[in-house]
């Protein structure tokens, strides 16, 4: 066995430490938050929690499902869900096409569509101009989120990059066998492209999911979604009028409510992170 220098011996040794640190540093919010929700109110209130639960009861987490404001909560989830499951499919579908098209060599104006989609990455109007634009577009409309935000730059030229490094003899194969290009599209260049459209898909998840300023500005309040929510159930503590509930802690309602928010993120982020790494160093380095 090949002893390591001592130099190496220390890199080592190093990078075990910080990655245990960040590893600590980011699993601890989680912990926290989920023994905070199902722990007594007086040791939440006291600030008794530092990593396991104590005296764990479950009173905060029934009353953000059954309680008076579970409704308001539950709605919110529902058009979460909506903005996510849409809006997910509908920029993916937008972005395989576009990286599709961009990908032909025989694209006519292909360097200039190039250049005006990574321009958006390095320039924008601004947050007054979006805001009457999208004011006047989108107000009011759910759909309107749906489309208005429909794709990014950066994941068109991922998915773009990747479809480049596919052979060319394998298109050339198909064309031979008699496909078109909605064949090739969905035959071969969707099948050999999992691990980028799966990062692509994570990316746009993530951000229909985590949507907060544009979907508060743009819907009624009835089409919130869970973040607004969120947010409205700490305006609500900070509320110098508000009554605190008796049998357990407002911190903890308010930490039940984000434990129940970040379930569907965590169920699905384990599936699609084996392609994660995978996906962005291949789509992201050109040929």
């Amino acid at each position: 066995m090949k002893r390591l220098d001592a130099t190496e011996l220390i890199f080592k040794i190093l990078s075990y430490v910080i990655i245990t640190v960040f590893a600590i540093a980011t699993i601890y919010p989680f912990v926290f938050v989920i023994s905070s929700s199902i722990s007594g109110k007086e040791i939440v209130e006291a600030g008794g929690i530092v990593l396991w639960p104590k005296d764990i009861q479950f009173d905060a987490v029934i009353a953000l499902i059954k309680g008076t404001d579970s409704k308001k909560f539950w709605n919110s989830y529902t058009n979460t869900l909506f903005y996510t499951l849409y809006g997910t499919a509908f920029s993916l579908v937008l972005s395989i096409f576009a990286a599709y098209a961009l990908s032909r060599t025989k694209l006519v104006f292909k360097k200039q569509i190039s250049i005006f989609i990574v321009f958006t990455m390095w320039f924008s109007a601004g947050i007054i101009p979006s805001y009457l634009n999208y004011k006047d577009l989108l107000i009011n409309n759910r759909w309107g989120i749906i489309f208005g935000f429909g794709v990014q730059a950066f994941n068109i030229l991922l998915l773009r990059n990747y479809f480049n490094g596919i052979s060319r003899e394998i298109e050339e194969a198909a064309i031979i066998d008699g496909a078109n290009h909605f064949q090739i599209l969905f035959d071969v260049y969707v099948p050999m492209s999992k691990s980028s459209i799966a990062t692509v898909t994570l990316f746009y998840a993530l951000n229909r999911w985590n949507g907060y300023y544009w979907n508060r500005q743009l819907v009624k309040s009835d089409e919130h979604p869970l973040q607004v929510v969120l947010q409205g159930l700490i305006e609500n503590a900070r509320n110098s009028d508000y009554t605190p509930p008796s049998n357990y802690a407002l911190n903890s309602y308010l930490y039940a409510a984000i434990v129940l928010s970040i379930i569907p993120i965590l169920v699905v982020y384990p599936y699609l992170q084996k392609y994660f790494a995978k996906g962005v160093n291949v789509g992201g380095v050109k040929e």
